[in-house]
């Protein structure tokens, strides 16, 4: 089974669940759905699409998290899944300023890049070879990046998103 975006009454992202939990909020009146899957499920009274994204019906209040976590999933879907130094897609993480140089394991220093300027670029810096990155890595902020450093994001989930902070869905 897929996976289904849960917004606050808000419209804040929260989280991604299973569909099959989606369902049940819905059924049990728990949570609205907004945007329906592909995916119908059959049943002897008939028939029901299972949800892509569902709103909650009633305001949960969540502890503030200052921090989006670093992770693999989060490092590409900020990239948008392609190589800092080249726009290839990337297969690998790289430090800008490398760990055996004192470089730390920051969303600051880390960005992703394609195994080729990865294994290029090895521990020099990147003045000693004249690469210049695309983009100055940056610490992702918003709900939004915690949805997308779960894993992929669907089509639908977009304009949900958006708002939040995230300009395309690329993880």
């Amino acid at each position: 089974m897929s996976r289904t975006l849960v917004l606050n009454a808000t419209y804040e992202p929260l989280g991604v669940v299973p569909e099959r939990r989606a369902l049940i909020l819905v059924l049990n009146s728990r949570a609205t759905s907004l945007e329906d899957s592909d995916v119908v499920l059959h049943f002897t009274g008939g028939e029901i699409a299972l949800p892509s994204v569902i709103k909650l019906n009633r305001f949960v209040r969540v502890p503030y998290r200052h921090a989006v976590p670093l992770s693999r999933r989060a490092l590409f879907a900020r990239d948008g899944g392609r190589c800092v130094y080249c726009t290839a897609p990337a297969t690998s993480i790289d430090h800008v300023i490398p760990r055996s140089r004192g470089g730390g394991h920051t969303w600051e220093n880390v960005v992703s890049a394609c195994h080729r300027c990865n294994h290029l670029k090895a521990d020099r810096p990147l003045k000693d070879l004249g690469w210049r990155m695309r983009s100055i890595p940056r610490e992702p902020v918003g709900a939004a990046w915690r949805v997308l450093g779960t894993g992929r994001a669907d089509a639908q989930w977009l304009p949900y998103l958006q708002p939040f902070g995230v300009i395309e869905a690329s993880a």
